[in-house]
């Protein structure tokens, strides 16, 4: 692995990891001040997660064995360098064409490094151009003065140098950014009041929610019982019965997030309550226990104690979902159908749409 991959990795993953525990308060943020989650928030949201701890990562990996050694051997790096355009000259020592130049390829690295930074405040967060700039000169300040200081005094002696010329080329990377941003064409947005169709990419992102929140449930039911375990016996025990684990970590919180829930709210699960939908019967009322039971049973539910129980029906189950609701274009899936149940914008007025069929 190189010194540039592993940054790389670990921002990747962490990134990921928090996007995942996240995506769920996001959504439902999102959903509820500005009506809708769209395609770039989507994408720029766990985007974002991954360039902050990609900025995380490069600036303190790799991490080199920081002895007393090391720090008499690298002295220089306890003074900044403050010329900012010290790295013209660096230039002019390599005897090779500029596009092949070192000096030249590391400014330009820190230069674009920032570029999406100004994108991300001017477009994810809204902000002025302004704001990105003085904003990305602060990030790298701190960035320099973290390398500087041996992350915060941390390490025995700094590994990094402390650059004015990072400190220009990565503001100047931020500003072009936000100016980049500021060409893009904003399109005109809804109030967020206002109900939005139901469509399916709505109805699938719930259902993702669903399973995200329930996995996270499950892991947070394991560890309680692990540390249960752990004080009865002194052991670490981390497997059990498989029966009993599948019960206690998949079929628990299904039940709970995916039938109690909803028989006790507007009948929405925790992915539903998120992107603001909810469910309704004939009538337009919240539907009772029984329907509740059912759609728990022939949905998400059912499949998640299938396969909690390690039954190979639990594919079958999710296939057969998925198909009807990628061929159902509408409010209504295969759960809704046989439930007797559509799903509405929880925005939508007492006027709800009578199921047919």
């Amino acid at each position: 692995m190189t010194q540039w991959s592993a940054p790389t990795l670990v921002a990747v993953f962490a990134g990921i990891g928090l996007a995942i525990l996240l995506v769920v308060p996001y959504v439902a943020v999102t959903y509820r001040k500005r009506g809708e989650l769209g395609m770039f928030r989507a994408i720029a949201a766990p985007a974002f997660l991954v360039y902050a701890f990609a900025l995380v990562t490069y600036t303190l990996m790799p991490i080199p064995r920081i002895d007393a050694a090391y720090c008499a051997a690298h002295r220089k790096l306890r003074h900044p360098e403050l010329n900012p355009l010290q790295f013209l000259s660096d230039i002019h020592q390599f005897n090779t064409d500029l596009l092949h130049n070192p000096a030249l390829r590391q400014v330009l690295f820190n230069v674009a490094f920032f570029v999406p930074w100004g994108v991300f405040i001017r477009r994810l967060f809204g902000r002025s151009i302004g704001f990105a700039i003085l904003s990305g000169f602060a990030m790298s300040l701190l960035i320099e003065t973290t390398q500087l200081t041996g992350v915060w005094f941390l390490m025995k002696c700094p590994y990094r140098l402390f650059d004015t010329g990072d400190l220009l080329s990565n503001t100047v990377g931020a500003a072009l950014g936000a100016a980049l941003a500021f060409r893009l064409r904003r399109r005109i947005r809804r109030p967020a009041g206002e109900p939005r169709p139901v469509r399916t990419g709505r109805r699938l992102l719930g259902m993702m929610l669903d399973l995200i929140t329930v996995t996270l449930v499950g892991v947070v039911v394991n560890f309680i019982v692990v540390s249960v375990r752990y004080v009865a016996t002194g052991r670490l025990v981390t497997e059990g019965d498989p029966t009993v684990e599948g019960l206690l970590h998949t079929c628990l919180p299904a039940v709970l997030l995916l039938l109690v829930l909803p028989a006790v709210t507007n009948g929405g699960t925790v992915g539903q309550h998120a992107v603001l939908l909810a469910m309704a019967d004939a009538r337009g009322k919240r539907p009772s226990i029984l329907r509740c039971l059912v759609r728990f049973v022939f949905g998400t539910g059912g499949f998640l104690v299938l396969s909690g129980l390690n039954s190979g029906w639990a594919l079958l189950w999710l296939g057969a979902n998925l198909v009807v609701l990628l061929v159902t274009p509408g409010p209504r899936g295969l759960t809704a159908r046989l439930a007797g149940l559509t799903v509405v914008d929880a925005r939508k007025s007492a006027e709800v749409p009578v199921p047919q069929g």
